[in-house]
């Protein structure tokens, strides 16, 4: 869910690891475990950068699936 968040918003996987201030390799290496591993600072620097709403957060973050 969030790789088509990601891909709705107009952004690349490369440009939102260079605003999170991490390497594309560490956040592809996190894309894969489903974001189970950003930390919380990174992903609320995702919510603003994506423009996520609560609900969106909540289910791609929360492990609400």
């Amino acid at each position: 869910m969030l790789k088509d968040k990601i891909a709705d918003s107009g952004l690349t996987q490369e440009s939102i690891a260079d605003a999170m201030g991490i390497s594309r390799c560490t956040f592809y290496r996190k894309m894969k475990k489903e974001g189970n591993t950003f930390t919380v600072q990174e992903m609320n620097r995702m919510i603003k950068f994506i423009s996520l709403t609560k609900e969106e957060a909540a289910k791609i973050f929360l492990i609400l699936k």
